[in-house]
């Protein structure tokens, strides 16, 4: 199975960036509008999120565990046979925070395509907070 960790450093609080990343219906306005276009809850707990290049994804939310300022998902369609990705917002000592992005899936042969995927993601992210 192939595992991906990217972090990235974000001049935003903790809390900031912990509220638009649990908003799980508003990826495309308040997360990271620049990588994902539209985000569509088709019921409490799925979510069809269509990226910035067209490709789609129906993600099922697992958990948005406010304590620990984490959102894990799986995503239920193919090409993938296992996807499951978490996000958590970490504060840091001088009000700033750190993004983590955890990816865990099959088949190993969409690694490329799914780092290429989360370091744009995480970028965005990273521009997005710390301009709002």
């Amino acid at each position: 199975m192939a595992s991906i960790r990217r972090e990235v450093h974000i001049q935003a609080s903790a809390e900031k960036v912990w509220d638009a990343m649990r908003d799980v219906g508003a990826l495309h306005t308040r997360l990271c509008p620049g990588f994902v276009s539209d985000t569509k809850m088709e019921a409490q707990d799925v979510r069809l999120v269509t990226f910035a290049n067209g490709r789609q994804a129906r993600e099922l939310i697992v958990s948005v565990d406010d304590a620990a300022r984490r959102v894990c998902w799986a995503i239920v369609d193919e090409p993938f046979v296992h996807y499951n990705g978490a996000a958590q917002v970490t504060p840091l000592n001088d009000g700033s925070c750190q993004f983590t992005w955890l990816s865990d899936l099959l088949p190993n042969e969409l690694e490329p395509q799914v780092t290429a995927m989360i370091e744009a993601g995480i970028a965005d992210i990273k521009r997005a907070q710390e301009a709002a």
